[in-house]
């Protein structure tokens, strides 16, 4: 096992101010934000709607200038990787809406090859190979050759998963994925993450509300609250009761026994 002297850093974050500049001034969505993920985590990140949890994965995966402060990949820092070098680094799951094509399942996946094909994207043999088995990972294989518009949710938030992994990054970002899922296909989604965080080692982190499914899955969670960023394992969060910032509220509590957030004095759980 490592240790904390000799872990691998895979993303650090160091006095991290986020949100928008324009030309009235800048709008701060939070500041002082400290946190780093080892390689081969799977991390969750939660917190209320409008908090910033999609403004940080922006910022950290480049697509949005931070305010002040540093983020360091590898020890290297992000804004010295040129496009192409960083989507080499990080592969990146929105809940944007495909736009409308006749991409086949095996096309959709192939576009996150991009980053490793020649000018006129032709497709090499690894290429190939790499897409043939991401979605043996994902185990969509059988759905190679359908239209991406005839799949369900759940099919499609894998091919999606898929293709990060054809792009072979040793970090995926993906932005609330199991936002439009049923129950199951929610679990399975988790599920499907943590085996990839800890079989292939990819380090994965997450956006999302399904705060129970990320107690049961995740390696730490960083809580998005108003006052601060909150970084630590799931059970340590739940003992020191730092889980319970997430609401402000005094009508939702935190139930330790089924790790939960329920109404006071009712027993429906926030999802």
């Amino acid at each position: 096992m490592l240790t904390k002297k000799n872990k691998h850093i895979a993303l650090k974050v160091k006095n991290l101010s986020i949100g928008y500049t324009s030309k009235k001034g800048q709008s701060i969505v939070a500041s002082h934000l400290n946190m780093e993920i080892e390689k081969g985590a799977f991390v969750c990140l939660l917190g209320k709607n409008g908090i910033g949890k999609s403004t940080l994965l922006r910022t950290l995966s480049k697509i949005q200038p931070f305010i002040d402060g540093e983020i360091t990949l590898n020890d290297i820092p992000l804004y010295d990787y040129s496009a192409n070098e960083l989507a080499q680094k990080i592969s990146l799951v929105m809940t944007e809406k495909l736009p409308e094509s006749n991409l086949t399942v095996f096309e959709l996946i192939a576009l996150g090859r991009q980053p490793y094909t020649n000018w006129i994207g032709k497709l090499s043999e690894k290429d190939i190979e790499k897409i043939n088995l991401s979605m043996e990972q994902t185990h969509i294989e059988h759905l190679s050759n359908s239209k991406f518009y005839e799949l369900s949710d759940g099919q499609l938030q894998r091919v999606l998963i898929s293709r990060a992994l054809a792009q072979d990054t040793d970090i995926i970002i993906l932005d609330e994925p199991t936002a439009h899922l049923d129950v199951q296909h929610k679990m399975e989604t988790f599920q499907l993450l943590k085996n990839l965080a800890e079989k292939l080692h990819k380090t994965i982190l997450v956006s999302s509300h399904e705060i129970h499914q990320a107690i049961q899955s995740a390696t730490e969670l960083w809580l998005m609250t108003d006052e601060k960023l909150i970084v630590g394992k799931p059970q340590e969060l739940i003992e020191n009761g730092n889980i319970e910032k997430l609401f402000t509220s005094e009508n939702i509590v935190f139930n330790k026994k089924n790790q939960q957030f329920i109404l006071k004095n009712h027993e429906t759980s926030v999802k």
